[in-house]
């Protein structure tokens, strides 16, 4: 069987890592399934290739080719701060409604970590993708609009903003807070997880972030009223063997527990803003964001990626990790029904990191490690999963 996967290589080290990970995924694949099941590659451009070629950043083909794909996965994309164009990988993800982005983030053993016990960081993030402070909605300081804005927010409610201000919106709908809430939750039912936390900043901005945690809640008990029960709930007496426990913390607090108690984490349904920080800072607690897989995801459409930055430093040097797209492509491996596939992927990566050859970013973090190049660990990854017996 032939499964279409549409990618996009990506800015800075994109063409790097994409060279090393084509080659293993479809041996992955060959070996896994004999040959019986095949990965159609077909390129997408966007980002600085796309403009090279096209002079947009993000083409119309592009577009309508995603408009009608089940599948696909990127490289890093480049944005400029402050100026220029606006981030391709947010414009991809509300064009295409990417409601929620799903990081998964686990150690491997042998990584030396910033933590003492790394090992108890298995969290799988469900991070609201559309809505938010990431809805683009600011106008800058001194500008026609932002006076407008502000003179009428003062005018009509009362307020005292000052007429200098950068300002911007922060809008959240019910429907988009429940939708990502029900995939969490789901994802929990699914993979019998013990519990699903509400991660939000309610006490603060109590009509925003408090309405995602009274809907999140919502969703718990009018949808999965038999499967779940509330920690509240347990505190009074309830009986929470065999249900999964809805939890929720308070976002700084919550940065807090992933340190101290992790294990008591497994699943977290966020907001945008908070999601964007708590993934990265759980990634760190497990080697770094050169080991985390992501996934952005509609209802129709799924867009995995590698969840670090462009690198442009690194870019062309053969030196960068090529793990997190790796991960990701184990991730899009198992989403298409091809687990076997996705699991030799993750052995792999973990064999070459117990033999101690791994690329020089992971080398730091591994004594006694041999640092190799990219294009050397694909290698070496083809090598071991062309071993493995099925």
């Amino acid at each position: 069987m032939q499964h279409k996967v549409y990618w996009i290589e990506g800015d800075g080290i994109g063409a790097d890592i994409w060279k090393a990970a084509m080659p293993v995924v479809n041996a992955a694949v060959k070996q896994a399934y004999h040959g019986t099941e095949e990965i159609i590659w077909q390129e997408l451009l966007a980002g600085e290739k796309a403009f090279a070629q096209t002079g947009k950043h993000l083409p119309e083909e592009t577009l309508n080719a995603l408009k009608t794909a089940k599948v696909a996965i990127k490289g890093p994309l480049a944005t400029p701060v402050g100026t220029g164009i606006r981030s391709l990988t947010v414009t991809m993800r509300q064009t295409f409604d990417l409601y929620a982005c799903i990081r998964p983030v686990k150690w491997y053993k042998g990584i030396i970590a910033s933590v003492r016990h790394p090992e108890k960081v298995n969290m799988t993030i469900f991070r609201e993708n559309t809505e938010d402070v990431y809805a683009g909605i600011e106008f800058a300081s001194n500008t026609d609009e932002a006076r407008k804005l502000i003179d009428f927010l003062n005018q009509n409610f009362n307020k005292n903003i000052n007429a200098e201000c950068a300002i911007g919106i922060k809008p959240m709908t019910e429907k988009g807070c429940k939708r990502l809430v029900r995939r969490a939750i789901q994802y929990a039912v699914d993979n019998k997880l013990p519990n699903v936390t509400l991660v939000h900043k309610g006490n603060i901005m109590k009509f925003t972030e408090g309405a995602f945690q009274k809907w999140g809640y919502e969703v718990a008990k009018q949808e999965f009223g038999d499967a779940t029960v509330t920690e509240k709930e347990v505190r009074e007496g309830a009986d929470p063997n065999g249900k999964i426990i809805i939890k929720d913390r308070i976002a700084d607090a919550m940065f807090q527990e992933a340190l101290l108690r992790p294990e008591e984490y497994s699943v977290i349904a966020t907001t945008n803003l908070n999601g964007d920080y708590l993934s990265d800072a759980l990634a760190a607690q497990v080697g770094g964001l050169g080991m985390a897989p992501g996934v952005n995801m509609s209802d129709n459409l799924a867009i995995f990626e590698a969840t670090h930055g462009t690198a442009p430093t690194a870019a062309n040097k053969d030196i960068a990790n090529p793990c997190s797209l790796l991960l990701s492509a184990a991730m899009l491996l198992e989403h298409i029904g091809l687990e076997k596939a996705g699991k030799a992927i993750q052995n792999a990566i973990q064999n070459l990191i117990d033999k101690k050859t791994v690329t020089q970013d992971l080398a730091k973090e591994i004594e006694n490690a041999e640092s190799v190049s990219c294009s050397g660990f694909g290698k070496l990854l083809l090598a071991e999963i062309e071993a493995m017996e099925f």
